[in-house]
């Protein structure tokens, strides 16, 4: 079981929490502190602009990153020549990065959908914890293309990563 960013996880029927229910996760950290990551399939039941904050920006999806920190916004993208401070996960993927740079660039749609994706929350996992949990058979880790977590059909992506593993 080698879990470093850049892997996903895929939710195993095993597993009973109706959060991580057909989820695939992308992980971001994997360390001595413990994991984090997104669960990059699932949308969020409002858009970007749905939120009070950002009602004068343009309807974009959300994602329903995970159960902790509900009340933030986090994104990942692959634009680090527009989207300053991103940090490196894995291939051509950042995670955050200045994130005002990145509202102007959705607003003026120099960036879509194909370059970033916004979460409500995310992931995380003590020291070990996730460890305990892939070994109990609740999740699988896979290491296909990071353009799936652009992907435009996100609601497909756990069935055809569950069939490839």
């Amino acid at each position: 079981m080698n879990i470093d960013p850049g892997s996903f996880l895929i939710s195993t029927p095993a597993l009973d929490d109706p959060n991580f229910k057909r989820a695939v996760i992308f992980i971001c950290e994997h360390n001595e502190k413990g994991s984090m990551g997104f669960v990059i399939n699932k949308l969020f039941s409002r858009k970007f602009n749905e939120l009070v904050e950002f009602n004068q920006s343009i309807a974009f999806p959300l994602f329903a990153g995970g159960p902790v920190k509900k009340e933030n916004v986090f994104f990942l993208h692959r634009r680090p020549d527009l989207i300053k401070d991103g940090i490196p996960v894995a291939a051509s993927v950042y995670l955050g990065g200045n994130f005002d740079q990145a509202v102007a660039y959705l607003n003026n749609k120099t960036i879509s959908a194909d370059d970033i994706k916004l979460f409500i929350g995310y992931c995380g996992w003590d020291y070990n914890e996730l460890e305990e949990e892939i070994t109990e058979g609740s999740w699988s880790v896979a290491d296909p293309a990071m353009e799936i977590i652009f992907s435009h059909h996100p609601e497909m992506l756990w069935e055809q990563l569950y069939e490839e593993i």
